[in-house]
């Protein structure tokens, strides 16, 4: 019995460390982005850890199957690509609450879903690459401004993903804490509260923000996390019921937003570690991988003070130059699905330009206007083609379309 319940065991406490280690830094460098005190990032951080465990433990135990959970790493990059908000952080917390709410909505009215499901891919996944692409840059502008530092972690990655992808963010991370202890600037951890502890920050509405944040955030979070997330269980032979999984999703973040969480969803990146096969060979006894997944990261949470306090001895440009190695495969991934499909490809294009400008707009951020230019230019070209559409085919046949089009 005790062996048959190692392996799953050790395969969720590996995805937690996986997870945690891949993408904390996303995390509080967005929090910090948008406003938040280190207490208040740390605050989020932590808060996302126990959302993330109370919500796999209880999904697990209640479906018998592995549902990964994880926080919105880009969603965590979308505020990094947001930057300050007006009203600071109280407004942010309000737009992360409107954000669970509409995740809340759409796993109990279908036409949500629905509507959200009718968002064309490509533009889609060029607001997210957009969104992404100034920290995937990072590593390039810290490897020239912070050489030192910089080349042991970019070549710790590189290695990594090539022999063992899973440790490549973590091993990049470790190396990033290694350099500056031998590099850095100095100081240390003396005097830094490393307990961890929930802040309360009181929401506030803002208009501007909620266009901002809440909206995007909830896009990016359904489009990169929960949709993939369902499809890589599908690929193992799963078919858990998504509506209730976006209500308790939903509720879990709304109940770690006032403590600074931006979001907890379905796991994309880390879900084949406890839903494929070397978590245990009986498809039926991986569930216990969700379980320990969440021990895991409620035992990690404790950690996030501590987590807090290594990222500000650190230069801030290294820290993001970790985040934009962990995001480089999501980026390669949105402009695939961005441009693979020729119709709506220039939609798309517009979307991603728009978006990785990061032009703010009457207090909207870019990622807003993004997704309504490519949706006006999708259907801009829609209407102009469709008379080609419909023309006299003996026509056609005398003056044929260019091959461009």
């Amino acid at each position: 019995m005790r062996r048959g319940l190692l392996p799953p065991i050790l395969a969720g406490l590996v995805s937690a460390v996986v997870g945690y280690a891949s993408s904390f830094t996303v995390v509080l460098a967005g929090l910090r982005a948008v406003g938040a005190t280190p207490a208040q990032a740390a605050s989020g951080l932590l808060a996302l850890c126990l959302g993330i465990a109370v919500t796999a433990i209880g999904l697990g135990l209640r479906y018998r199957i592995p549902i990964s959970i994880a926080w919105s790493t880009p969603g965590a990059a979308l505020l990094v690509a947001t930057g300050p908000v007006p009203g600071g952080f109280p407004a942010a917390v309000g737009a992360f609450l409107v954000s669970a709410a509409l995740m809340v909505l759409a796993g109990l009215s279908p036409w949500l879903a629905r509507a959200i499901a009718a968002i064309p891919r490509p533009i889609a996944g060029a607001m997210l690459g957009g969104v992404i692409l100034s920290l995937c840059t990072a590593p390039v502008r810290a490897a020239v401004a912070l050489p030192l530092l910089a080349a042991p972690v970019i070549l710790t990655w590189a290695i990594l993903f090539r022999y063992a992808r899973s440790w490549a963010v973590p091993g990049a991370l470790l190396a990033a804490v290694a350099a500056i202890a031998v590099h850095g600037p100095g100081g240390s951890l003396t005097g830094a509260a490393l307990r961890p502890a929930g802040v309360l920050v009181a929401p506030a509405l803002n208009a501007s923000v909620v266009v901002s944040i809440a909206v995007p955030l909830f896009l990016v979070t359904m489009a990169a996390q929960n949709v993939p997330g369902m499809a890589v269980m599908a690929t193992y032979g799963y078919t858990p019921p998504l509506r209730p999984l976006l209500v308790a999703t939903g509720l879990a973040s709304a109940a770690a937003a006032p403590f600074g969480g931006h979001a907890v969803n379905l796991a994309a990146i880390t879900a084949a570690l406890t839903a494929g096969p070397d978590a245990h060979p009986d498809p039926r006894r991986r569930w216990i991988a969700t379980v320990a997944l969440g021990a895991g990261q409620a035992t990690l949470g404790l950690g996030a003070s501590l987590a807090m306090a290594l990222v500000l001895l650190s230069p801030p440009l290294l820290v993001t130059a970790v985040a934009g190695l962990a995001l480089l495969p999501a980026l390669g991934s949105a402009l695939a699905t961005a441009v693979t499909e020729p119709e709506g490809r220039e939609a798309a294009v517009v979307t991603f330009v728009v978006t990785a400008s990061g032009a703010t707009i009457l207090g909207i951020g870019s990622a807003f206007w993004g997704l309504l230019a490519g949706g006006l230019t999708a259907l801009l070209l829609h209407r102009r083609r469709k008379p080609a559409s419909t023309a006299p085919p003996a026509k056609a046949e005398l003056t044929p379309e260019p091959a461009a089009r």
